[in-house]
This record gives structure tokens, C-alpha cells and sequence, in this order.
């Protein structure tokens, strides 16, 4: 082999083990899987016993991290919570009342609200993930319902039996997202 051809695969190799380096470091994953409001995350979850890398997930598939997102059908903040169940997490937690506005704008509440609805949507499923990431964006009430009938069994390897097509996707995203983080922040 000549000295060229020598040199070249030593390139080769040694971009090789650069790009294998850049690609499996914590900082890369945590560069192109970005937690926002780390703090607010982790003590709300911890209040409400919720694995914060999974409420993480749901502020990425929902929002990705922006405060004051509204959608179509009128869900607020960086959680996406609709009005009337921001009502009724604030009744039924004792959580002191507050604004739309300020549920839309501060991501605080609208964690909080968030994370301690979550909370309620895995106590109703059992600790089910699934089950409760499907009710976060279709409603307990349906999701309870396909479980029930037998139309989904709340795993994730039968997602695809979801009959709504949003919640199918949002489930695997949720899960997608909840992944990512699981591998890349080990120490949240």
C-alpha cells in the first residue's frame, strides 16, 4: 500500500471515530433533545410523583417549550391544557386560582396544572403510560372506552389500533421524545 492510500484510510478512520464521538456524547444529545424550564419540570414532578423526562416529552410533542401557544380547539400554554380542565385541576388540587391568561402565558402553572393532570391520568390508568399519554390528548373518558371495548389494549407495540390519528401520532411522539430523553438526560 502506498504512503497516500495509508494516509487516506488513517483519515478515513480517524473522521470515522471523530463523528462516532460527536454523535454518542451527552452534550450532542442533550444539543439535538433540549430540556426548557428544567427546574420548574423537575419539582413539579416530583410534587406530583410523574417522571419528569415524560412531562419534558409531552412540553416537546405539545409546544416545544413556547409559552403562550393556543391552539385551534382553544388548549393553552406550553402543556396545551384546555380551560375547563384547567378549572377543574385547580378545584380539585386546591391550586390557588388563576387567569387563563396567566395559565396561557406563564409556564410555571401551566406546568403545574399539567404535570398534576398527568398525575391523575396515570393513577386512572394504572400507572399505564400509554393509556395516560393517549387521554392527555383524546380525553380519558374515549381512551377508557377503546380500552374497555377492546379497540386498543394501551400498549405501545399496538399503537397503531388507536382509531384517531392525531392521538396515535401523539402517542408515538410522546414515546419518541420520552426515549431521547431517557438516554440522554440519565441524570434528571
Amino acid at each position: 500500500m502506498s504512503w497516500l492510500r495509508k494516509k487516506r484510510v488513517l483519515l478515513l478512520l480517524f473522521v470515522g471515530f471523530v463523528i462516532v464521538l460527536f454523535f454518542n456524547s451527552s452534550w450532542m444529545g442533550k444539543w439535538l433533545y433540549p430540556i426548557h424550564y428544567q427546574e420548574p419540570i423537575r419539582n413539579f414532578a416530583i410534587m406530583y410523583e410523574v417522571d419528569p423526562l415524560l412531562v419534558a416529552a409531552i412540553i416537546r410533542v405539545e409546544s416545544n417549550y413556547k409559552p403562550s401557544r393556543e391552539s385551534k380547539k382553544g388548549a393553552l400554554g406550553m402543556m396545551q391544557v384546555m380551560p375547563d380542565t384547567a378549572d377543574w385541576v385547580m378545584e380539585k388540587a386546591k391550586l390557588p386560582r388563576i387567569s387563563m391568561e396567566r395559565v396561557n402565558h406563564e409556564p410555571e402553572p401551566n406546568i403545574q396544572i399539567g404535570t398534576w393532570y398527568l398525575k391523575t391520568l396515570l393513577d386512572r390508568f394504572d400507572g399505564n403510560i400509554f393509556a395516560a399519554v393517549a387521554a392527555y390528548n383524546a380525553g380519558p373518558t374515549v381512551v377508557a372506552r377503546w380500552i374497555d371495548n377492546d379497540v386498543w389494549d394501551g400498549r405501545i407495540e399496538t399503537a397503531k389500533k388507536i382509531p384517531y390519528g392525531e392521538t396515535k401520532h401523539y402517542v408515538q411522539r410522546v414515546v419518541y421524545y420520552y426515549n431521547k430523553y431517557k438516554e440522554h438526560y440519565s441524570d434528571f
